[in-house]
């Protein structure tokens, strides 16, 4: 079933054809040299994102990252693949009292600067386009 999608993004698999998010880094984590985190504020933008809720925290960001996978290789309103952007975000989502995580994540992805003003509609209906507020995100 991925095939196809795997093929295009192996085509496609230049380095510098990857768009890195614009952010404002606010702090980077280190320890003995070494990068654990960097807090990165992105400004408000459109985002491709899909909520799921398997079984597994694990098994609900790889689902949801090929769903996305197959939006950005083609399975869209334009038939393009549309890029990827760095990074691929997932969001975990915790219960009302915030005292622990639920099954469900948030996978998302950013769209590309030229897609911003007028994204392509995804044939999923599961994937849905939000504009995000300007937005802290963690980085590894």
């Amino acid at each position: 079933d991925m095939a196809e999608p795997i093929q295009q993004l192996t085509r496609n698999n230049n380095p510098q054809e990857r768009q890195t998010i614009p952010f404002t880094l606010i702090q980077r984590k280190e320890k003995l040299g070494d990068l654990l985190y960097e807090e990165r504020q992105y400004g408000k933008a459109k985002w491709a994102c899909i909520k799921m809720k398997e079984k597994q925290y694990e098994q609900s960001i790889c689902l949801g990252f090929m769903k996305l996978m197959r939006y950005i290789c083609e399975q869209n309103s334009s038939g393009l693949y549309l890029g990827i952007t760095i990074p691929i975000v997932t969001i975990v989502h915790t219960n009302e009292s915030q005292s622990a995580m639920t099954q469900a994540v948030t996978v998302a992805y950013y769209l590309p600067e030229v897609l911003q003003e007028e994204p392509p509609h995804p044939f999923d209906s599961d994937i849905i386009i939000e504009e995000w507020p300007s937005t802290i995100v963690y980085s590894r």
